[in-house]
């Protein structure tokens, strides 16, 4: 960072200044002999943590098509790691089995999640909920759904356009329309559901639905510690996703994560769209205590890396091995 010497990494370039801070954490664990989770520990505690499998692709992850960027499924209920692993890959086959009946596309996207082209948002979670009841599992109990509409990549002028819809919408319009949805569906958790610098539109979206759901800053936030404190100020959400690659390295992410924790909002460990095999993550979500992760559909080898390194470290912790399960949603008063 002081050989750079600039405010956001220009000269060296964040992905590079991060490689070189990832291989040293690494080198660091190596040279003792423990595995990357507990060379970074901030405590004993090692709770494996809640998987989002995004199984729809949308928005620029899947061009053509829903508006929205995500929609995942979220095994809260699941008795361990390895059980929620299984449910998300049992209700993503699920899900492909009923594109497949209704004669839609089985193409995925960036992520590994189908993409069929032309779905409405309404459709698209129509069809994930009704994947969750194919692979026998309750929507609301054992398994939750989650979106990451990513609002700013359909944000211009003032107002939201949803093309698949056919409408324009300013903030409290699409707010209205988060609140209907999520005493329709068992939506648990709402990424970027307006755009980075639509604050008010984010503080009205908070009073409306944080009690109730994880409202989750990506974009907003950037993995940048000043602009979650400006968050946390205005009360504009109750979690932050955490991405090292915002930032360009591990000191800064875990700047990041001290600054929401310390507001008491939720965590979120995410990988990119555009990732690699490396699971430097599932080990950070680990021995940071994170509660959360995001690592795209159980499908894709860049994406299973990740739920794999989970499963094995659940295997080595064995009998002490616990599942964060309601517990990384406690920011809720649900």
């Amino acid at each position: 960072m002081e050989l750079d010497g600039s405010s956001n990494k220009s000269n060296l370039g964040a992905n590079s200044i991060l490689a070189v801070s990832l291989a040293t954490a690494r080198a660091a664990a190596s040279s003792k002999g423990i595995p990357l989770y507990r060379h970074m520990a901030l405590n004993g505690q090692f709770i494996l943590p809640v998987p989002m499998f995004n199984i729809l692709n949308g928005g620029s992850h899947a061009h053509g098509s829903t508006d929205f960027q995500e929609f995942m499924v979220v095994p809260v209920g699941a008795g361990s790691f390895s059980e929620a692993l299984r449910a998300g890959a049992e209700i993503y086959y699920a899900l492909g089995k009923g594109l497949r009946e209704r004669s839609l596309s089985i193409n995925v996207g960036d992520e590994g999640g189908f993409a069929p082209p032309g779905l409405s948002n309404r459709e698209a979670l129509e069809l994930v909920v009704s994947a969750i009841e194919r692979a026998g599992y309750t929507p609301g109990g054992d398994c939750f759904v989650a979106l990451d509409v990513a609002a700013s990549t359909f944000f211009a002028n003032g107002k939201y356009s949803l093309l698949g819809e056919g409408v324009e919408l300013v903030a409290e319009e699409l707010v209205e329309r988060y609140v209907r949805w999520v005493d329709e569906y068992p939506i648990l958790s709402v990424e970027d559901g307006l755009a980075e610098e639509d604050w008010e539109g984010w503080q009205t979206l908070s009073q409306s639905l944080a009690e109730k759901v994880q409202l989750v800053g990506d974009d907003l936030y950037v993995t940048n510690a000043q602009r979650i404190t400006r968050g946390v100020d205005l009360e504009a959400s109750n979690a932050v996703l955490i991405k090292p690659n915002q930032v360009g390295t591990l000191t800064e992410t875990l700047e990041a994560v001290a600054v929401t924790r310390r507001a008491g909002w939720g965590t979120v460990m995410s990988h990119r769209s555009g990732d690699t095999e490396d699971t430097t993550i599932a080990d950070l979500a680990i021995a940071w205590d994170l509660r959360q992760i995001k690592a795209g559909a159980p499908h894709r080898s860049e994406r299973v890396a990740k739920y794999n390194r989970l499963l094995r470290i659940e295997e080595e912790l064995g009998d002490t091995a616990s599942y964060a399960g309601w517990a990384a949603y406690s920011h809720l008063r649900r």
